[in-house]
């Protein structure tokens, strides 16, 4: 099988109509590499839909705003499950009355017993179906991190005087992915109970399905991130909004739609985020202002074409009710 030298690939750039010559370019394809930077940016949502890159610098540029924006995205994303988690482990403990996971198990998860009136009997199995796999899923993750050796959990196994990890220790090792699920296999009241103390809209939420609809949403984005994962264009995401998730955004924020499908809703989510959990707006404001400005140097790095398809028309309209609600 041959193979190109680095030369070799800049020769082949420039006759597939990329322009790229001299050594910083040389240098920036050596450190951004051929398949995780060209391959991986050269189009727009999937392989089909290339980007009209007509200059290496155009491509460079892409993937300096993708970094960017992972940049400024973490950070608040981070903040925001730890804000959840703390919030939710609160809710649960006063339910429950314990720090017992197995009275957490017990007290506030959906089961066969514990079902709502006038569930089906194939309702009632599908939530102990789930219970069955949230205590499967709890007891590996604590499997997992004793094997580790990880403090935060070794250190109740190893001590004779503790009977169990508490949850407050479980929530401190569980993935956002993980928790999320933790949060969907809790009875409706628990599930309402978290959803008053964080502020979220409850008009449009009937079923109390945002408190963990959303953090597989904010999930996906922090994996992507987290694994350094292309997210311009959103191509991490892998759960379509339902229409609760829709409304509540366009009903606090004032917008027409709401899809996830451009990189801004993931900004007004998060935006959403930091003023019910009462981030100062000057913070929130400069939050957003920053998302504005490597948006707009993105757009002066690359052709207007090429600016036209990863920029959507209405993001400037977007940011401004945006900024108008916080």
């Amino acid at each position: 099988m041959s193979y190109k030298t680095t030369d070799g690939l800049m020769r082949h750039l420039r006759e597939n109509g990329i322009a790229i010559s001299g050594s910083a370019q040389k240098r920036q394809l050596i450190n951004t590499g051929y398949f995780h930077g060209y391959k991986g940016y050269r189009f727009f949502h999937h392989a089909g839909n290339s980007l009209p890159f007509t200059s290496y610098s155009e491509i460079y540029a892409t993937i300096r705003y993708d970094a960017a924006l992972k940049s400024l995205l973490y950070g608040k994303v981070m903040f925001i499950e730890t804000a959840i988690k703390n919030i939710a482990l609160e809710a649960i403990l006063t339910k429950a009355r314990s720090e017992s996971i197995q009275v957490m198990c017990e007290s506030v998860v959906s089961s066969y017993r514990n079902s709502p009136l006038g569930a089906s009997v194939n309702r009632k199995k599908a939530l102990q179906q789930a219970k069955l796999n949230l205590q499967n899923s709890i007891q590996s993750s604590l499997a997992k991190e004793y094997r580790r050796g990880n403090p935060k959990i070794a250190h109740f196994y190893d001590n004779v005087n503790y009977t169990g990890v508490p949850v407050w220790a479980l929530f401190e090792v569980m993935t956002m992915g993980d928790f999320g699920f933790l949060l969907s296999c809790l009875t409706y009241n628990v599930r309402d109970d978290i959803s008053r103390r964080l502020g979220l809209n409850l008009a449009c939420d009937t079923d109390r399905q945002l408190v963990y609809k959303y953090i597989y949403m904010l999930k996906d984005l922090r994996n992507a991130i987290a694994h350094n994962a292309v997210v311009f264009d959103t191509r991490f995401r892998s759960v379509d909004p339902n229409r609760a998730m829709r409304q509540c955004l366009q009903q606090e924020v004032g917008l027409p739609y709401v899809n996830f499908k451009t990189i801004g809703d993931y900004v007004i989510l998060v935006s959403y985020y930091l003023k019910i959990l009462h981030v100062p707006k000057t913070e929130i404001k400069s939050f957003i202002r920053e998302f504005e400005k490597i948006t707009e140097d993105y757009v002066k790095s690359v052709n207007p074409i090429v600016a036209a398809i990863v920029i959507h028309r209405d993001l400037s309209m977007r940011m401004t009710a945006l900024k108008a609600y916080i």
